[in-house]
């Protein structure tokens, strides 16, 4: 599915995610309109490009399309289908922020348009997160996980955790490039392995229990305004399993207004007040 421009970029999307995306932004970014088709392509997916671009959006916006369509079908269920793993804590709380709003305008507008459309729950798990809202999420799980890579581990520990992200559908990574090449970033990968297995059927929940899992493993999207090589990180986003990675790295080139000032009097060998004025 391609969608080179801005006006063919939403095609994808559910009419209320297209009124509320172009009510709000006008029109898709690069990143975006480059972004979109591979990961509808359900290809594990690399996207570099500057911070405020709209990346973060380009990776968020196709997962809320899914759940914003289960929702409205009433197929959605409680639990966790896209978790978003940043290297800061502080980084999840804005992202659980930029997050809940957009739900929200989006819940409200399909009300206006005549949709019944129940709430897309998001939670933030930091090693900060307070224990009542550890057992409120494992009770109710979030539909949006935001979490750190220390955090994700211990979900993944813990039996009744481990549970809930077995059915995970998305897993996006971002400021990939902080952690691609040290020893935090090499638990991380062994974590989303671990992930994998699990979405697949491959773990047992408990003894004697083996998990019905799903066909595939979940899609893996990094992100990152600086990244180089990019073809290493995309191997390291890849792990073992996916393949055919495809790399996005948009907003690279700088338009520069390259000029020579002088003064507009002629230079002696005295300088005087007025030259200065033309030099500042």
């Amino acid at each position: 599915m391609q969608c080179r421009t801005p006006a063919q970029a939403l095609t994808w999307a559910h009419p209320i995610i297209q009124e509320w995306f172009l009510s709000r932004f006008g029109s898709a970014t690069e990143p975006q309109i480059e972004g979109w088709p591979a990961i509808l392509a359900a290809r594990p997916t690399l996207i570099s490009a500057p911070t405020g671009s709209g990346k973060t959006l380009a990776a968020f916006l196709i997962c809320i399309d899914q759940l914003f369509r289960k929702a409205l079908s009433g197929s959605l269920q409680p639990h966790t289908e896209v978790v978003y793993i940043s290297p800061l804590k502080a980084l999840s709380n804005d992202i659980r922020k930029n997050l809940e709003e957009p739900l929200q305008q989006i819940q409200k507008l399909a009300l206006e348009r005549g949709y019944l459309c129940p709430p897309i729950r998001t939670a933030v798990r930091t090693g900060d997160t307070l224990p009542a809202e550890r057992r409120a999420m494992l009770k109710t799980p979030p539909h949006i996980l935001v979490t750190t890579p220390e955090s994700f581990f211990i979900l993944l520990t813990a039996e009744k955790s481990r549970a809930n992200l077995a059915r995970v559908r998305t897993v996006i990574v971002d400021e990939i490039h902080a952690m691609a090449d040290d020893k935090r970033g090499t638990h991380l990968m062994l974590s989303l392995e671990r992930l994998d297995a699990l979405v697949c059927g491959e773990n047992r929940l408990s003894p004697g229990t083996m998990l019905t899992g799903l066909a595939t493993p979940p899609q893996r999207i990094g992100l990152s305004a600086t990244q180089n090589p990019i073809s290493l990180v995309a191997d390291y986003l890849c792990g073992t399993r996916h393949r055919n990675c495809a790399i996005i790295e948009v907003g690279r080139r700088r338009h520069f207004d390259l000029a020579v000032e002088v003064p507009n009097d002629e230079l002696g060998s005295i300088t005087t007040n007025a030259i200065w004025d033309d030099v500042y």
